[in-house]
């Protein structure tokens, strides 16, 4: 067999192939073989017709055809790794000569990974948020805290502002009651804005037993963006009481003695979040300048699927579990489809050359991934989705997905190396140690890999295998 490559642009190729005829043998053994299984002649045993006779029953096109539908994958795959290619996708095959007895020649075009000049990076600078936590969040933190352990009461008179209505409500979309559209038992807080536009103006002042009407745009359900009616009754009102901020309270909510230990807590609680926001902050801004070095050609079929499977897995997927289409959400995100298209395909191109470039930079590094970095990797996933860590196991073994979770270890692995060597300064124009904070945020997913893994939405690392 003999192939030669040559370059179409800088991420596709057209493999030309030649094959002599004798390299077919096993293939058109392999033919003659199956097609006397599921054929029948008089007076041959099945499975003992002779060639010669397939031939004149069947026809010695059928028999060839067979046999290069089988023998292709193999000698495009030997094309591929004598060029020494790493492919992506799936190729577009096509049979230029075919003579019996003599040869074979195709042509094979696909799409590869382009090749990537990983610049010194050295030299980025990013500037990120300060960790600053004031006297405010504390109370703030403090009094969510202690909203979470307030009691409630039954009263006999009008709801206020921060009373509990339990409520039954009831929509109409042009006269007519929607299937979805009625609710009872409802509990709502006063003020919460937890539930429709316009009914805490409906709801303050009745008491139980009371109704009122009123027009809200509804933001779920099968007519989500609608105007509808909505009825609305009271049928309890009750006080909520909050406990007093002091030790007993403390006590109450935490495993701590006294109100000051609790809010001491409170602070540094809150300054663990701000670090690891602020790491996570300083990997995609580091990640932003990186790909600004770097010059990325992206295959435009890579592209295109990348981009249909974004749309997809919104519209089928995180839409379809909201009982919402792509026009509604549309509209509730004020974007016109033109924009949404843009926004996709920008976001897709952000996810593509992310992947190449972290690749690139694995191979450069030499990084490679240990058993216990897949396996933490394989924990904070599985509780991400909900799954038990042994579900989650079984689930991406069976669905060949372990290259899939080596690749985004290795992916984080390489973007924190470029981090480090990153210069990160605050806002206050201090220097900000990240290693201090990821330790800080160790018991949460670590800020590289998960910068590495959603880095705008990154896809899956495509396909390199060769496939016919």
């Amino acid at each position: 067999m003999k192939s030669a490559v040559e370059t179409l642009n800088p991420t596709r190729v057209r493999l030309t192939v030649e094959v002599p005829f004798e390299e077919l043998k096993d293939s058109l053994d392999a033919a003659y073989k199956k097609i006397n299984q599921q054929v029948t002649v008089k007076g041959f045993r099945k499975g003992k017709i002779p060639a010669r006779v397939i031939d004149q029953r069947f026809g010695r096109g059928a028999v060839l055809e067979e046999a290069v539908n089988d023998a292709l994958p193999k000698f495009y795959t030997d094309a591929v790794n004598n060029a020494e290619l790493n492919v992506l996708g799936q190729p577009e095959v096509d049979i230029t000569e075919l003579k019996d007895g003599e040869t074979l020649n195709f042509t094979a075009e696909v799409d590869i990974r382009p090749a990537i000049e990983i610049p010194d990076y050295s030299g980025i600078e990013v500037e990120v948020d300060a960790v600053e936590v004031s006297e405010e969040d504390v109370d703030k933190a403090v009094e969510e805290l202690r909203e979470r352990f307030a009691s409630t009461t039954p009263v006999e008179r009008a709801a206020e502002d921060g009373d509990v209505v339990t409520i039954d409500l009831e929509a109409k979309v042009d006269g007519e009651v929607l299937e979805d559209g009625v609710a009872n038992g409802v509990s709502y807080t006063i003020g919460s804005g937890e539930l429709l536009e316009g009914i805490d103006d409906a709801v303050k002042g009745l008491e139980a037993g009371g109704e009122a009407t009123f027009t809200s745009e509804l933001k779920g359900g099968s007519a989500a963006g609608k105007e509808a009616e909505v009825s609305v009754k009271v049928t309890q009102v009750a006080a909520r009481e909050l406990p007093e901020l002091d030790d007993d309270f403390a006590q109450l909510a935490s495993e701590f003695d006294t109100l000051e230990e609790l809010r001491t807590d409170s602070r540094k609680r809150l300054e663990n979040m701000k670090q690891y926001d602020q790491a996570t902050q300083a990997q995609e801004r580091v990640l932003e300048k990186l790909l600004e070095l770097v010059e990325v050609p992206v295959p435009e079929k890579l592209l295109d699927d990348e981009i249909n499977t974004r749309k997809h897995n919104l519209e089928h997927h995180q839409l379809g579990q909201m009982g919402l289409d792509l026009p509604q959400y549309l509209e509730i995100q004020g974007k016109t489809a033109e924009e949404f298209d843009t926004e996709t395909r920008e976001a897709a191109v952000k996810g593509i050359k992310t992947q190449f470039v972290l690749d690139e930079l694995v191979n450069k590094e030499k990084l490679n991934v240990n058993q216990e970095e897949l396996t933490e990797h394989l924990m904070r996933r599985a509780a991400s989705s909900g799954m038990s860590p042994d579900q989650f196991a079984q689930a991406v073994v069976e669905g060949g997905q372990v290259p899939m979770l080596v690749g985004e270890v290795a992916r984080g692995k390489a973007l924190a190396v470029v981090v480090e060597a990153a210069t990160v300064k605050d806002t206050n124009g201090e220097i900000v140690d990240l290693d201090d904070e990821e330790d800080e945020a160790s018991s949460e997913e670590t800020p590289a890999e998960g910068s590495a893994e959603a880095a705008e939405e990154a896809p899956e690392a495509p396909e390199e295998k060769p496939e016919a």
